[in-house]
């Protein structure tokens, strides 16, 4: 998991005093995707100490920031190896950049870049001019469903200790033997999670626009609810009123781990501030859990209270 690059200054072909200064994160796939989009081009690439946390996100948690660009300068001695004082940084990076902070202290100034590094060539050819599509952030369905993967990959990771407890709790409740009981007690409820996961991570990313509300733990719980509702609307295999509790433990389970694992994407959205995102987790995040272990505790009591 450490996929960072040391930070400092890189030669990337053969630059010499007069040659463009980019400003990248320590990120290896941000330090690599710049490099990939200026081929057979000389320029200084000066990465930043992110912690190995890309751009955008460094720029919103302070790592992308003025302090680390001044002292990285001066580390590095810039002054002495460029003729010119010009630096391109990200327009991603711009919230955590004090563009007059950093000529003040350094000499250098900050001449914001294209947000996707693939329009660099055109941005250094037109002499540092963006053109308005270079300055826009597209969230389109194709970009949210390429995020879909690392969030499926670590919601799976949960869930391959999760199901197996369903499973040893249920063969411990009903009058049959323990794996009779396992298997009738634990099939829904691993199917019930498999269902969470698939709202939180698969289908949260696509429908985002559609869903309404701004908090996207409001939008993810609206989400869960709908599909708890499908899940639970289907012959329970319990006694009426366990399967009453049952039902509600898993419409309060499901909505709460969908709304959880939505705001895995607040990171990642053109839609949201990192002041909204902190205002949301102080109230959303205490809300989930109590809302979990209300339904958790609801479960045990449709297996060995009712």
């Amino acid at each position: 998991m450490n996929y960072q690059v040391d930070p400092g200054l890189y030669a990337l072909g053969e630059p010499d005093g007069r040659t463009t200064v980019l400003v990248t994160a320590n990120y290896k796939m941000s330090f690599d995707s710049l490099r990939e989009s200026v081929p057979s081009r000389n320029a200084w690439i000066l990465a930043l100490d992110t912690k190995g946390i890309n751009v955008w996100c460094a720029a919103g948690k302070g790592t992308f920031g003025t302090k680390e660009l001044v002292e990285r300068i001066a580390s590095s001695r810039l002054e002495k190896i460029v003729s010119h004082r010009d630096l391109i940084i990200p327009q991603l990076g711009a919230p955590g950049v004090a563009a007059h902070q950093v000529q003040k202290s350094t000499g250098f100034k900050v001449h914001y870049g294209p947000i996707r590094a693939s329009d660099l060539p055109a941005f250094l050819d037109s002499g540092l001019k963006a053109t308005r599509q270079m300055r826009m952030k597209t969230f389109t369905l194709w970009e949210r469903i390429v995020l879909i993967p690392i969030e499926l990959v670590r919601a799976l990771q949960v869930t391959v200790f999760v199901i197996p407890a369903f499973f040893i709790i249920g063969g411990f409740s009903g009058t049959d033997g323990f794996w009779s009981n396992a298997l009738h007690n634990g099939i829904f409820p691993a199917a019930a999670f498999m269902a969470a996961v698939i709202a939180g991570a698969v289908l949260f990313p696509m429908l985002l626009p559609l869903l309404p509300g701004r908090a996207f733990s409001l939008k993810g719980f609206i989400l869960g609810a709908i599909v708890a509702l499908i899940a639970v609307s289907g012959e329970l295999s319990l006694p009426f009123g366990a399967r009453f509790l049952a039902a509600l433990s898993w419409f309060l389970l499901i909505s709460s781990l969908t709304a959880y694992m939505a705001m895995n994407f607040t990171g990642a959205s053109t839609y949201t501030s990192l002041s909204g995102v902190k205002k949301e987790m102080r109230w959303a995040v205490p809300t989930e859990a109590f809302t979990a272990l209300a339904g958790i505790i609801l479960w045990l009591c449709s297996l060995f209270v009712v």
